[in-house]
């Protein structure tokens, strides 16, 4: 299988003053077409370096994709290493990527300047993919075998995300055409509820029975919870479908409602699809979760369809005025209570007109609360018309992961109602 590296340039990613989000969408696009990435790999803005580095991914892999390090200023110095790195003997204009720069200015307002001319020049010894979203080019190096023990191909892309992402499908086209492809499958399990090494330990027997040929991987996250990664590679889609599902039967009556989704997905996305299939609609009251819940709802494009809104009642004097909280309900129970979240619930389904309603209550941290409640508590109410559920959950991590874990707890919990519903 073709392997390959993605190789990101630039001390403002180490330093931690930017984010790499390039990596990983390439790394997608590339598993999509059978290439198989091997290392994601970080360099400063230092010569030997890049030079050291990309000489050893070169003779590791037949594809690396590098990424940054090629602007205008003088501390981008990729170009050059990679001149040097291909034995380039000099630079030409590429006349396509400078009547690009030139439109871009015109844009602006802006006057070509010699600096910005220097962008559409290149190494003699590349060939050049027009990037029509930016300025600098993609480069394309490609070696024979007496250099790094095999034929191999460098993609030097902008570092700019909307650039380098704008530049995928070029590249991809220009690797599927010098490349073998093969096909890899991935089916994705999504579970929540059971902690990874709860999930490894339940589901032992299963995978030590899967095919040697099928892989699993695990991928917790405190949003989205345990993803389960089936993967067969070298084979044939239908195949490995077929494969895959046979091995899922087993693994749905180990799991049973723990699974949420059986495709790449998130809690959010599995409650609008349930509440549009229904033709239901969806409200919350939030105290400990602040919002969280709303925003991860609204994240969905087109959730204007079901969900309707929420209340954010940190203050008790919102619980009691706005959603209807009885006074007498919080002096018994106090606010991180049952019987506070089923009120909070059903008062702002009752305010927004909704079918559905979720509420949130608890000690988000770090320290415990005022009435000896612990911090990582929460309570979570869900209602419907015809009944009003609750359930507590207790976690032990800092805030503002007790607060992710709540509200993708309160979700699962409302996801379950639903679903509950819809079956019956």
């Amino acid at each position: 299988m073709t392997q390959a590296s993605i190789c990101t340039i630039g001390d403002e990613i180490l330093i931690g003053q930017i984010v790499d989000t390039n990596s990983s969408k390439i790394s997608a696009a590339l598993n999509s077409i059978g290439i198989r990435v091997t290392r994601m790999l970080s360099i400063g803005d230092d010569r030997e370096a890049i030079l050291q580095n990309l000489r050893n991914e070169l003779r590791q892999n037949e594809i690396v994709i590098v990424t940054g390090g090629l602007g205008p200023t003088k501390d981008d110095i990729t170009k050059a290493a990679l001149a040097e790195l291909s034995g380039s003997t000099g630079y030409i204009e590429n006349a396509v990527q400078l009547e690009i720069i030139r439109k871009i200015l015109q844009a602006r307002g802006l006057d070509m300047l010699d600096i910005n001319r220097q962008q559409a020049l290149v190494p003699d010894s590349c060939e050049v993919i027009p990037n029509r979203l930016g300025t600098a080019p993609i480069m394309v190096f490609r070696f024979s075998a007496e250099l790094f023990g095999h034929m191999c191909t460098l993609y030097s892309l902008p570092g700019v995300p909307f650039e380098a992402i704008g530049a995928l499908n070029d590249v991809l086209a220009d690797i599927r055409s010098h490349f073998q492809t093969e096909e890899i499958y991935h089916r994705t399990i999504m579970t929540y509820g059971m902690a990874e090494s709860a999930l490894a330990k339940k589901i032992e027997a299963w995978e030590t029975s899967l095919p040697p040929e099928m892989h699993l991987a695990y991928l917790p996250d405190p949003v989205m919870g345990v993803r389960l990664r089936l993967s067969i590679y070298g084979g044939t889609h239908e195949a490995d479908e077929a494969k895959v599902e046979r091995q899922l039967a087993g693994l749905r009556k180990l799991l049973g409602d723990i699974i949420y989704s059986e495709q790449d997905d998130t809690l959010q996305n599995t409650v609008g699809r349930l509440l549009k299939k229904g033709g239901k609609t969806l409200s919350a009251a939030e105290s400990c979760t602040g919002g969280m819940i709303s925003s991860l709802m609204t994240s969905v494009p087109g959730a204007s369809e079901y969900y309707l809104g929420s209340v954010t009642s940190y203050a008790v004097s919102v619980k009691e005025n706005v959603l209807g909280v009885p006074a007498g309900i919080i002096e018994k129970y106090g606010v991180v209570s049952s019987e506070c979240v089923a009120a909070m619930a059903e008062g702002v389904r009752c305010l927004t007109g909704s079918d559905y309603a979720v509420a949130t209550s608890g000690i988000a941290g770090p320290g415990d609360g005022a009435d000896g409640n612990p911090a990582g508590l929460v309570w979570i109410g869900a209602s419907s018309k015809s009944c009003t559920l609750t359930c507590s959950r207790l976690f032990k991590n800092d805030r503002i992961r007790n607060m992710e874990r709540f509200a993708a707890s309160a979700l699962d919990f409302l996801r379950k109602m639903i679903e509950s519903d819809l079956n019956n």
